[in-house]
C-alpha cells in the first residue's frame, strides 16, 4: 500500500508536467463528446488514477454479470406477472410497440455495465443494459495515462505496450462478447460489424475508437446510420453487407428519427437480416426492474417467481441498496419495519433516501435528498417540474408523476469525494471529486469475456460525464508497481 501511496505522490509532484500531454493524446483518441452540430468538446482526464487489485477488478465484474443475470430473469418474470403494467408505463410508445414482438426472443446480452459506490464494499446504484458504454473511454483513459507516465519515466516502448496489455481492455472484452455472441447463432465469424448510431452521436468518437480497435483485430467495423440502412435480405449500407449490428441508439431516438426500417429490424431478435446481439430492452434496465431485485431480498415470493439462483440473490443482498417503486401505499423500509405510508417515510428523512425517474438516462431525473440545500438540487426540480420545491414537495409531485415509469425511491449510499488532479484547460488542478466504479458483465454468453471496469469522477454527488464529471484512468496495482518502478529506476519522480 505504501508503494501507491509513494507512486501518487510522485504523479502529483509531477502532473503539471506530463498532464497536458495526458489530456491532448486522451482527446485525441476518442475521450471526447460531440454535440448536435459535431463539435467535440474534451471529456476531463485525471492525472491520478483509480488503483485497484486485478483480483478485486474481476471479483466486481462477476458481481454485475450475476446482477445482470438477475435484472434480466427479473425482467422476464414481471412482464409475465401482474406487474406488467409497472415496466410497460416506463416506456415510449415505440419501445412498447418492440418489445410486444420481442419479448419471447431475447435470449442473450453481449454487454451490461453496473454503476457502484465503493464505500467498505460495492454498492450497486443501478443496471445499464440498453447502450452500457464507456468501454472506449475506459481503454483510451487507462492505455494513455499508462503511455504517457510511462515515457516521462524512461519506459522503452516495448515494455510501455506490455503493461497496457496486463492491465486489460474493455474494448477487447466487447470483442469477444460480440463474436461469441455471433457465433451462437450462426457458424463462424461475422465478416463485417456496425456501428450503429445516429448522425453526431455525443458518444461518436468513442464508436471511432472502437471501430479501429475491431478492424486491427481481424473483422471490418464501420459506424453506419439510421439513413444510411437498406436491405431486405441483409442489412446494407455504404454499398455493403453487414453481419453482426452492435447499436449505440436510444430506441426512443426512433421517434424522432421516424425510420421504419430500423423499427422492423429491432423487433427481430437475435435478427434475420443481420445477428443483433444488444436488441432494446427497456424492461431490465428500468429502475423499477431493479427496486424488484432489491424487494426480493425480504420478500422472497420474488426471487422464486424470477427464479433467481442462491449466487444471484447472495449478490443482491451483499451489494444492492434497499430500493423500491416510490408509490403510495405501505412498505418495508430499509429497516425492515412496516410503514402505512412509504412517501411519508421518504418525505421525513432526506438525508438517507435519493428519488430517481425509472427510465430515463444521464442523471438528469436525480434527486439527492442530502443535496436538497444545494443549487443543483433546485436547478434539477425546475427543469423537472417548473419551480424550486422543497425534498417534501418534491415527494409529493414524484409520488405521482407517471412519466418514465415514475420514480424510485433507493437508500443514498454514503459518499466522500476524493482529491484528484484533474487535466482542464491546459493545465492541472486540485479537485474534489466523486468517484464511481462501473464494472462490465455479459448473459448467457458460452463464456464470460475478461471484462474490467470504469471510473468517473464528478464535483456533483450525481456522477455523469455529460454532467460535467470526467475519467478516471482505472490501472492494476500491478501495473502501478510496474510504472512506480521505472520512476524510482529513471530518477526523474
Amino acid at each position: 500500500m505504501r508503494t501507491m501511496e509513494k507512486l501518487l505522490e510522485r504523479l502529483t509532484f509531477r502532473a503539471k508536467d506530463f498532464g497536458p500531454t495526458l489530456a491532448q493524446l486522451a482527446y485525441q483518441r476518442g475521450l471526447a463528446v460531440t454535440d448536435r452540430e459535431g463539435n467535440t468538446k474534451p471529456i476531463p482526464i485525471s492525472a491520478t488514477p483509480v488503483i485497484v487489485e486485478q483480483a478485486e477488478i474481476q471479483r466486481r465484474a462477476g458481481i454485475a454479470a450475476r446482477l445482470s443475470s438477475a435484472g434480466f430473469k427479473m425482467a422476464k418474470a414481471m412482464l409475465a406477472s401482474e406487474h406488467r403494467e409497472l415496466l410497460f408505463e416506463a416506456m415510449s410508445p415505440i419501445e412498447k410497440r418492440i418489445l410486444e414482438r420481442t419479448e419471447g426472443q431475447l435470449q442473450r446480452l453481449a454487454t451490461t455495465r453496473v454503476d457502484f459506490f465503493v464505500t467498505d464494499r460495492p454498492f450497486a446504484l443501478e443496471l445499464n443494459t440498453t447502450i452500457p458504454a464507456m468501454q472506449g473511454y475506459s481503454d483510451i483513459a487507462a492505455n494513455t495515462f499508462i503511455e504517457v507516465v510511462g515515457r516521462e519515466a524512461g519506459m522503452p516502448d516495448q515494455v510501455i505496450a506490455k503493461t497496457m496489455a496486463k492491465n486489460g481492455s474493455n474494448a477487447l472484452a466487447l470483442y469477444r462478447a460480440l463474436l461469441d455472441g455471433y457465433a451462437q447463432e450462426r457458424p463462424g465469424m461475422p465478416e463485417r460489424i456496425a456501428l450503429l448510431c445516429r448522425r453526431h452521436d455525443s458518444q461518436i468518437t468513442e464508436l471511432r475508437y472502437l471501430c479501429d480497435r475491431f478492424n486491427e483485430w481481424g473483422t471490418e467495423a464501420e459506424i453506419v446510420h439510421p439513413d444510411e440502412l437498406s436491405g431486405e435480405e441483409a442489412v446494407e449500407a455504404h454499398g455493403k453487407k453487414f453481419d453482426l449490428v452492435y447499436r449505440h441508439l436510444f430506441v426512443r431516438r426512433l421517434e424522432e428519427l421516424d425510420s421504419p426500417y430500423l423499427v422492423d429490424f429491432f423487433g427481430q431478435v437475435p435478427g434475420k437480416k443481420a445477428v443483433f446481439l444488444n436488441a432494446p430492452n427497456a424492461q431490465i434496465e428500468v429502475k423499477t426492474t431493479f427496486a424488484f431485485l432489491s424487494q426480493a431480498v425480504m420478500e422472497r415470493g420474488y426471487a422464486r417467481l424470477a427464479r433467481l439462483s442462491d449466487e444471484e440473490l447472495a449478490v443482491i443482498e451483499e451489494t444492492v441498496p434497499w430500493t423500491r417503486p416510490f408509490r403510495a401505499g405501505p412498505g418495508t423500509d430499509p429497516d425492515g419495519k412496516k410503514v402505512e405510508d412509504l412517501i411519508a417515510r421518504v418525505a421525513g428523512e432526506p438525508e438517507r433516501f435519493v428519488l430517481k425517474r425509472a427510465w430515463d438516462y444521464g442523471g438528469k431525473a436525480v434527486f439527492l435528498g442530502r443535496a436538497m440545500k444545494e443549487p443543483s438540487f433546485l436547478q434539477r426540480t425546475q427543469a423537472a417540474y417548473g419551480a424550486e420545491l422543497s425534498w417534501q414537495e418534491l415527494c409529493a409531485r414524484a409520488a405521482q408523476d407517471r412519466v418514465g415509469g415514475g420514480f424510485v425511491v433507493q437508500e443514498v449510499v454514503p459518499t466522500v469525494p476524493e482529491k484528484h488532479l484533474l487535466c482542464i484547460d491546459g493545465g492541472v488542478i486540485d479537485v474534489d471529486l466523486y468517484v464511481d466504479f462501473s464494472a462490465y458483465g455479459s448473459v448467457n454468453l458460452s463464456k464470460q469475456p475478461a471484462w474490467g471496469g470504469v471510473c468517473r469522477g464528478s464535483p456533483s454527488q450525481i456522477v455523469n460525464i455529460l454532467g460535467g464529471g470526467g475519467v478516471l484512468p482505472l490501472i492494476t496495482t500491478e501495473v502501478a508497481r510496474s510504472l512506480h518502478d521505472a520512476m524510482l529506476a529513471w530518477g526523474r519522480f
